[in-house]
């Protein structure tokens, strides 16, 4: 593991978690809302950084800078992408959050055009220009939403539905918000999204 400064007017900093010999694909992982302890340690955002790396993908997870009511953190989101693009040059650009990370994964994509996005969780908005289903009408890489059946905490439905409506990828956990218990199926679902969007148009090109 390395510790990386990602670029910016911004204090954010990252882990980048790589595989032994050269990375095929990265992967930028959003942490959950930091003001309620959600950080680039989060036990589900690991979960899917080791499973990345046993096929080949590097992984970025990171830390948001100064709390910014959502507005800079979407914005350490997209620069974390820049990042990546231009440190792995040739590597398709893969995007996952959780929770408050899933909302901005899907809100900066919709800007910065990653390759592939993965959710855990996602909310519909954080404020009213903050809209992550008119962002996901934006989006035009492949999507996939995972969710908690019993999730409570979060407005998952909206984004769930929006998803399926576009025919992106949906997959349905027996689980509450914190998916206790659920981070091997979490890290396998997203590894195997990742390995077909983002491996296989590798290969192709």
């Amino acid at each position: 593991m390395t510790d990386v400064v990602l670029p910016g007017g911004r204090d954010t900093r990252g882990t980048l978690v790589e595989p032994d010999g050269d990375p095929h694909a990265v992967v930028v992982a959003c942490p959950p809302h930091p003001q309620h302890g959600g950080s680039r340690s989060d036990r589900r955002l690991v979960a899917v950084s080791d499973a990345l790396r046993d096929v080949g993908i590097t992984s970025l997870r990171f830390d948001y800078g100064p709390w910014d009511e959502g507005y800079g953190e979407r914005e350490d989101v997209r620069n974390a992408v820049r990042w990546a693009r231009d440190e792995f040059d040739g590597c398709p650009v893969g995007v996952f959050g959780y929770s408050f990370g899933a909302t901005l994964a899907v809100l900066a994509s919709a800007d910065v055009d990653p390759d592939a996005v993965a959710v855990l969780a996602p909310t519909a908005r954080l404020a009213d220009d903050l809209d992550a289903l008119e962002a996901l009408d934006a989006l035009e890489a492949p999507f996939h939403v995972l969710y908690g059946e019993r999730d409570t905490t979060v407005d998952w439905e909206p984004i769930v539905e929006r998803a399926r409506g576009r025919g992106d990828e949906t997959t349905a956990l027996s689980a509450d918000h914190f998916f206790v218990g659920a981070a091997d199926d979490i890290a396998s679902t997203v590894r195997a999204f990742f390995e077909r969007t983002l491996l296989e148009s590798a290969v192709d090109d």
